[in-house]
């Protein structure tokens, strides 16, 4: 008996995969108010959305842009929830094989990396470089300028493209492609939802604006598409400057990248090397006044701290970022006792600076700056755990009665 192509299975999203990728989307998401929504019939939601994609009928919905002002002022497009889970769908299949591709000092958005890890490498470059602080060596850093505004979208989907055909093995591979392309070359300025005031905007540099991009240029900034593929299109750079350079002291966080070398001029004939390659294979730029090249003696600012020999120094920004998320937090107390979601809050923005500080001699400031300037009100709602490394939720005593009615 012949089979015609209406028998032939057609290859397809699976429904558990849509259900992995949900769970994986809601931990950071699910008070949200599009989180809260989808939740409410998220099976028959799931499944309609499996639907959509597999007829190839799937749409991307409308973003809601604002401003963040800390730590930097910038401009964030957020997903709807439902975009969100397809962005987890996405890089779940996707990240086993980046991995495989990735240079180890690429630190962004990586599982076992980030900030410390990426911290930890360029410390460990100088005082190799150095023969432990006791020959010279220099430190180039260099930051690229308004980085994912200027990301252009033909150049990241081709490349995106030729590496799934050529690394992705299963039957959904065309799928795959088609939902890239589609997140890649949305365009979320248009249509979105503007939370806050027009004014925010005002003193964003037009480099940091998707209102301001070139055409066919620029990923929204708070997906985690946008994270990823923004590390994948860096990833040629890396290759280039470890294979093709033969450095051996290199790495990068998204855009921030470190060059640990005991030659300073030969750093200095780098740059322009790096920035020709960097202009005609990705069109990003060099920020003309964000170079920075001097003796490791003199330190290197890098990732919220001051890398000096010997110790790492937690950056001033970072101090003063941690000190007004503190006065915030008091603001809450002040008149109310905090919901549900303000102590949610509070225990992401507290702990937040507190996971990067504790890794450093930083005991001191952060008992001085706990101690000494948040609101005695909070503690009747968190304790801190660890030697001021945690803030720790206090859980509700269970009432006589309740504990007589178990």
């Amino acid at each position: 008996m012949q089979l015609s192509l209406f028998d032939i299975p057609q290859p397809k999203i699976e429904l558990e995969e849509l259900f992995t990728a949900y769970f994986e989307c809601r931990k950071n998401k699910r008070n949200t108010a599009n989180a809260l929504a989808f939740e409410i019939d998220y099976e028959n939601s799931l499944v309609q959305l499996g639907e959509e994609i597999n007829s190839g009928t799937y749409k991307i919905d409308r973003s809601i842009a604002f401003i963040v002002d800390k730590p930097v002022k910038r401009e964030i497009f957020a997903a709807d929830f439902r975009d969100r889970v397809v962005h987890h769908l996405i890089i779940g299949k996707l990240n086993h094989l980046f991995e495989k591709q990735f240079i180890h000092d690429s630190y962004s958005c990586r599982v076992e990396k980030g900030t410390h890890i990426g911290i930890q490498r360029v410390d460990r470059f100088i005082r190799q470089c150095s023969a432990n602080y006791t020959k010279d060596c220099y430190i180039l850093k260099l930051d690229l300028q308004g980085f994912f505004m200027s990301i252009n979208k033909n150049i990241l989907f081709a490349k995106l493209e030729k590496f799934i055909k050529e690394k992705y093995q299963s039957t959904d591979k065309d799928l795959l492609i088609k939902l890239c392309k589609q997140i890649i070359l949305n365009a979320p300025t248009k249509n979105c939802i503007i939370k806050g005031y027009k004014s925010d905007w005002d003193n964003l540099p037009q480099t940091k604006s998707l209102f301001h991009s070139k055409p066919n240029c620029g990923l929204p900034i708070g997906n985690l598409t946008s994270q990823v593929f923004a590390n994948f299109y860096m990833d040629s750079f890396d290759h280039f400057v470890k294979h093709n350079l033969k450095i051996r002291y290199y790495g990068r966080y998204v855009d921030d990248f470190v060059i640990v070398h005991e030659d300073k001029e030969y750093l200095k004939k780098l740059i322009p090397i790096l920035s020709e390659y960097l202009q005609t294979e990705l069109q990003t730029t060099i920020h003309p006044k964000k170079i920075y090249l001097q003796h490791y003696g003199k330190g290197v600012q890098f990732l919220g701290t001051v890398i000096k020999p010997n110790r790492i120094y937690i950056g001033n920004r970072t101090k003063g970022n941690f000190f007004n998320a503190i006065e915030k937090q008091n603001k809450i107390v002040l008149d109310n006792k905090p919901t549900k979601e303000e102590k949610a809050a509070f225990l992401s923005s507290m702990n937040s600076y507190l996971g990067i500080m504790k890794h450093y001699k930083t005991y001191n400031l952060r008992k001085r700056m706990i101690f000494k300037r948040l609101s005695g009100y909070w503690f009747n709602h968190v304790y801190l755990s660890g030697g001021i490394a945690k803030f720790v939720l206090k859980e509700r005593p269970v009432k006589k009665n309740q504990r007589n009615a178990k």
